[in-house]
């Protein structure tokens, strides 16, 4: 091991040792895709369930064998520590391990894996870092189980804690606090509690759209991530006979949601390109053949790079629905679980990305995430940047989800470069 006055100037890869934490990487991978396989296709990790519990037990003991301090916790994030010789604060990295239902085997999970190994393959190459680094496997960010998002990302930034979210309950009637304390964890667990204050938080993930495959790019340096609101809309009307209610006569809370989410297409699509809306789900009460639906509930999605934007649109498609409702004589109510702003990622940190990318002679582009991800929550109390790497097809949340070794290795690699700039470099020297 060389001291560490001559560890700046040392090259980073050596390809051999580098091909080791490549395959561990993807080990990790495989492992993961393996022990949560739903017999649907695909992975299934939800919150505090049996496969996640699995998984993150998995990932501490994979990383407290190999050295590092490993911790959870309250809400069951887990840290694998690279203890610096510094007392400055620790740089993040990582991702989320919970997934959809039927999920794809990369989204969040490439994030966490590639954090770990290379955390590893920095301690095998150079010892101890004068900065702390942390591996991080958060416990959620997908909001599959119970209606909230990033709640692994909220607890540790303090935006959310369990007065807030605790009594959520899933589609059973479990509450995520006794979802939690079924699995260990909670209030009172004796697990870690309170703010943890990291100095930076960076990010390997799969794209999940097209940009970069069509483009034939290998890094997506992400310049900002967009806002996003989801908002449950209930339309109220009258339940009756499907063949003595006249149709004047009727109040169709089906016919009335199937009128509104036709004009959040059509006012999305004039609004035009960033901004999109999806109505993703649509449950229809009582759902018998011979009986006017009574009532509808749908969801919506609605997201921007520009915050002002997004909250004109949002108030907008809201008169726009009840103005709908008022014609069917209809009742209708709202509610908003997730109001997320837009979050532009570290200016400087997307620049030191690019200098990475030229230097390694690695194809890039600057591009915004059009999908939410916990950066966006960390960049509240400190820097962060994200890298991507390009999904075939642009397809995600999906069992078809796939990057290629290849591609995955050039996200790696730059990953490891930003992780080497903040925890190895002199302070005399750059930092990102």
């Amino acid at each position: 091991m060389p001291d560490s006055a001559d560890i700046t100037s040392l090259p980073l890869f050596q390809e051999e040792a580098f091909e080791a934490y490549s395959a561990l990487l993807h080990k990790l991978l495989d492992d993961l895709e393996e022990m949560s396989a739903s017999e649907a296709g695909g992975c299934t990790r939800l919150l505090y369930s049996p496969s996640w519990l699995k998984a993150q037990h998995y990932l501490a003991k994979f990383m407290e064998e190999r050295g590092l301090a490993v911790s959870f916790d309250e809400a069951g994030n887990l840290y694998g520590f690279l203890q610096g010789t510094e007392n400055d604060a620790p740089l993040y990295t990582g991702s989320h391990i919970d997934t959809v239902q039927s999920g794809g085997k990369f989204d969040g999970a490439l994030g966490v894996a590639a954090g770990i190994a290379a955390l590893l393959y920095l301690k095998e190459r150079y010892g101890d870092p004068h900065r702390s680094l942390v591996a991080l496997s958060l416990s959620e960010e997908e909001g599959s189980r119970f209606p909230f998002a990033f709640w692994g990302s909220r607890s540790i930034t303090g935006l959310s804690c369990w007065n807030v979210t605790g009594g959520l309950k899933d589609a059973d009637g479990i509450t995520l606090q006794q979802a939690a304390e079924g699995v260990g964890f909670g209030p009172g667990s004796g697990h870690t509690s309170g703010i943890l204050a990291p100095a930076g938080y960076v990010e390997l993930h799969i794209e999940q759209g097209s940009v970069l495959e069509r483009t034939n790019t290998s890094i997506g340096v992400v310049t900002g991530i967009v806002g996003q609101k989801r908002i449950d809309i209930r339309v109220q009307g009258e339940a009756n006979h499907a063949g003595t209610t006249p149709m004047s006569y009727r109040k169709d809370a089906l016919a009335g949601a199937a009128e509104m989410i036709s004009e959040v297409r059509k006012l999305a699509i004039a609004y035009g390109d960033p901004l999109v809306a999806t109505v993703g789900n649509v449950e229809v009460f009582p759902g018998a053949v011979n009986v006017v639906p009574g009532t509808v509930e749908f969801t919506l999605d609605i997201r921007h790079t520009d915050q002002v934007i997004l909250h004109e649109f949002t108030e907008l498609i809201l008169q726009r629905i009840q103005a709908i409702a008022d014609s069917y004589e209809l009742i209708t109510r709202s509610e908003e679980h997730l109001s997320v702003e837009p979050t532009p990622m570290n200016p400087e940190w997307v620049e030191k990305t690019v200098d990475i990318c030229e230097q390694l002679e690695l194809s890039y582009r600057k591009i915004p995430s059009g999908a939410g991800h916990d950066a966006q929550i960390f960049a509240s109390i400190c820097n962060v940047a994200m890298i991507f790497v390009p999904s075939k097809d642009g397809i995600s949340h999906n069992p078809l989800e796939y990057t290629s070794r290849e591609q995955i290795d050039q996200g790696f690699k730059v990953l490891i470069e930003l992780l080497y700039q903040y925890g190895y470099r002199g302070k005399t020297d750059e930092e990102i």
